[in-house]
């Protein structure tokens, strides 16, 4: 079966007088193909009209692809029980012809930007093997549509936190932004909708504006629209994590951030260029920083527990024990942690790794070694100074509380303090006189004293005839 040019040659030389033995020879093909084309009088090749055995059962095999979930190996076993003896390639090449199953390739979109016009921001999942221990990671990358220059770090979890210190960590790695940024509908962003109609979150519309770009996602199944981030994850899976090793997430960053000044530095076939040779003229087309970039915070709230120590992402963190059971709050930053309260700052602590079950305890937080065991060196309380100008027995139970309570004897004198303020003061005293002589400090059961002795002075229990009544 000769192709189009050959049919075409034949068909010319044949016009021009020339035999069919001379085109043969002149063609290098046999005189019966000069026949065969000359009868057909056509340079289009004849399409080979062959029966196809899977014609006729068509309609059952597009019953049985649905009814086997798309398994091609469970089709030609189940035509092979219905007695359809063939072989897997023709059932597969019959699915092809078909289009049973087959899902036609898209035309790749070619995407040019202008300097500052565009940049992608997209995360990956990525298994990394850091201290020795395999772990899952969110790579977030950021690339300029027009001098590709890429910027990457890696993150335990990434949320709208993440996101705005990721994106402020590459605004000034690149010393702007471009004015549009094309993002994937993820809800780290977006509040709702998808593509053209999605709306961004009003705290990153706040945070694009604040920069002068906007978000844009999208369309959903159009991945090729953001296709240079794309590209960069794969490149940073096979040429950053091979043969490198990282002691810690933080190390793992900073390798990370060189090994993107290199990669911008080199190169690119397609380009005719490096991204940094192309960056010096976009750069000038960037958006510039704000005179005061602000550092990118989370806010929490939390009470301090018994021990002085505040509870964020499984880590804790201590602050001053005369802060037990207040209500304060957290300022998260990607290098440390603040706790305040109101105005006034009460500890400034390293971040820890999150999820990774730490503590971080300050020094002047804990001023002896066994005081907290002990009541000593524990911050005077205003209860103390009530109970002391209330009753002597109440402030003497107040300091054996304060020695012998351990760890709840700020607790303890709480009860006492409350005890003192709900009930009468000649029944209370009398119960603390009585347990300090037996040196009970159980508040439990010295309330239950106090209970019995006002039973019979401040209410009226009645007799037996008066229930009968």
């Amino acid at each position: 079966m000769k192709d189009r040019d050959t049919r075409t040659a034949i068909l010319k030389l044949a016009a021009a007088g020339r035999g069919k033995r001379t085109i043969a020879k002149a063609l290098s093909v046999s005189r019966n193909t000069v026949k065969e084309v000359l009868k057909l009088g056509t340079f289009e090749v004849p399409s080979p009209d062959r029966p196809e055995v899977l014609a006729v059962h068509e309609e059952t095999i597009r019953s049985l692809y649905e009814t086997c979930a798309g398994n091609r190996v469970r089709v030609f076993e189940s035509l092979r029980e219905m007695g359809v003896t063939i072989a897997y390639q023709t059932l597969t090449g019959f699915l092809r012809r078909r289009g049973i199953g087959c899902v036609l390739k898209r035309i790749a979109g070619n995407y040019q930007f202008a300097p500052g016009e565009e940049m992608q921001h997209d995360t990956s999942p990525h298994d990394v093997l850091v201290g020795g221990k395999k772990r899952r990671l969110q790579c977030a990358s950021l690339v300029l549509g027009h001098s590709r220059m890429v910027y990457a770090q890696c993150y335990l979890s990434f949320t709208r936190f993440h996101a705005k210190a990721f994106l402020t960590g590459a605004f000034r790695f690149l010393g702007g932004c471009a004015t549009r940024c094309m993002i994937d509908n993820t809800n780290v962003v977006l509040a709702c909708g998808s593509g053209k109609n999605a709306l961004v979150a009003p705290e990153m519309e706040a945070f694009a504006e604040r920069f002068g770009f906007e978000f844009a996602a999208h369309a959903i199944g159009n991945p090729d629209r953001k296709g240079k981030v794309e590209r960069s994850f794969s490149y940073i899976e096979g040429n950053f994590y091979p043969g490198r090793t990282f002691t810690d997430l933080a190390d793992l960053n900073r390798q990370m951030l060189e090994w993107c000044k290199t990669v911008n530095a080199k190169p690119r076939r397609h380009l005719h260029a490096s991204p940094v040779e192309l960056f010096q003229s976009e750069r000038a087309q960037l958006v510039p920083l704000p005179l005061h970039v602000p550092e990118v915070y989370a806010l929490h709230r939390r009470v301090v527990d018994m021990e002085a120590m505040v509870t964020l992402h499984n880590n804790r963190y201590s602050v001053p024990c005369e802060w037990i059971s207040k209500g304060v709050e957290v300022r998260e930053t990607m290098e440390r942690v603040v706790i305040c309260y109101r105005h006034e700052l009460l500890a400034e602590h390293p971040r820890l790794e999150e999820k990774a079950g730490a503590q971080s305890v300050l020094p002047a937080h804990r001023p002896g070694r066994h005081s907290h065991q002990k009541g000593v060196g524990l911050p005077a309380m205003p209860e103390e100074a009530v109970l002391s100008a209330g009753a002597p027995e109440l402030a003497a139970m107040a300091s054996l509380l304060r020695k012998r309570g351990g760890k709840r004897s700020l607790r303890y004198i709480r009860h006492l303090h409350r005890m003192y303020m709900d009930y009468p003061a000649q029944p209370l005293i009398r119960a603390v006189r009585e347990a300090l002589t037996h040196g009970l400090y159980d508040m439990e059961r010295i309330e239950r004293m106090v209970l019995r002795g006002i039973a019979g002075e401040f209410f009226r229990i009645p007799t037996q005839g008066e229930d009968d009544e």
